[in-house]
């Protein structure tokens, strides 16, 4: 969705979307298909119910004692050689990591799937800040390259169909390219090889938080987020107080149940 979509009254945006073709045909053949993935992971997987009830425990309860997790997850961090840093608001979030990305030098910073930083449009405040920002993630990537923001939490751009990203790479990299996924695919990664090869800096967001370690957790498919947090010389993890859980115990219940929930993968 654009900026200049959200100027224009709810009613008249949604009876647009409710009469666009391609997008009713993006989200019923994404939201089927997730729907039934994840029907056919719980099936194979008993226990799932019961490790979903004992996640929102275990979650329940770190919200409890937030604050001495909080202070355990700081001290492990830094003494692994991080750094912790808190904001309050979007500015501070965002004033915080563009000191970082100064102090370090930063020209490029190559991001995984992350919104957090959505939501304090940090984008736009690197691009200000005359630092390149590439989004790494092939849905990120995508709605990058048409300027738009995400539509979904999971998968950003839901709402396009394939032949409508063949036609975006079209445009945005000069490259006729079938509207065949795998192909798709292969373009967007060779045109990001050498984003990941000359960044200074990875920026992700973070699925989790282990206190007791001092461990960032990312939970990916693409293997993008490997790249961003090993290749660039700096990462820096943008994540809300919620993320943390007390133990890799803990850490072992959400991953069993996180990826089939979201995406119904095995």
């Amino acid at each position: 969705m654009s900026e200049a979509d959200l100027s224009v009254p709810f009613r008249q945006r949604a009876g647009g979307a409710m009469k666009d073709a391609h997008l009713q045909e993006a989200l019923t053949i994404a939201t089927t298909k997730f729907i039934g993935l994840r029907r056919e992971a719980f099936a194979d997987f008993p226990e799932g119910e019961r490790l979903r009830d004992l996640a929102r425990e275990i979650k329940e309860a770190t919200l409890q004692s937030l604050d001495r997790y909080l202070e355990q997850l700081i001290d492990n961090v830094e003494r692994l050689g991080g750094h912790v840093h808190y904001a309050t608001t979007a500015e501070e979030a965002r004033r915080v990591i563009l000191d970082v990305a100064r102090r370090t030098g930063a020209r490029m910073a190559v991001k995984s799937k992350s919104m957090a930083t959505e939501e304090i449009q940090l984008n736009e405040a690197l691009e200000a800040a005359g630092i390149t920002a590439v989004e790494t993630d092939l849905g990120e990537y995508i709605i990058q390259l048409a300027h738009e923001r995400p539509s979904h939490i999971i998968a950003p751009a839901i709402h396009k169909t394939k032949g409508q990203v063949a036609e975006l790479f079209a445009k945005e990299l000069k490259r006729e390219v079938a509207a065949d996924p795998e192909v798709l695919t292969r373009l967007a990664r060779g045109e990001l090889r050498d984003k990941f090869l000359r960044a200074d800096l990875g920026i992700t967001g973070a699925n989790f938080a282990v206190a007791d370690t001092g461990s960032i957790v990312l939970v990916t498919n693409e293997g993008n987020g490997r790249m961003v947090t090993s290749l660039p010389r700096v990462h820096v993890a943008v994540m809300g107080i919620e993320k943390v859980v007390p133990s890799m115990t803990d850490l072992m219940v959400f991953l069993q149940i996180l990826a089939k929930s979201a995406t119904g993968q095995k």
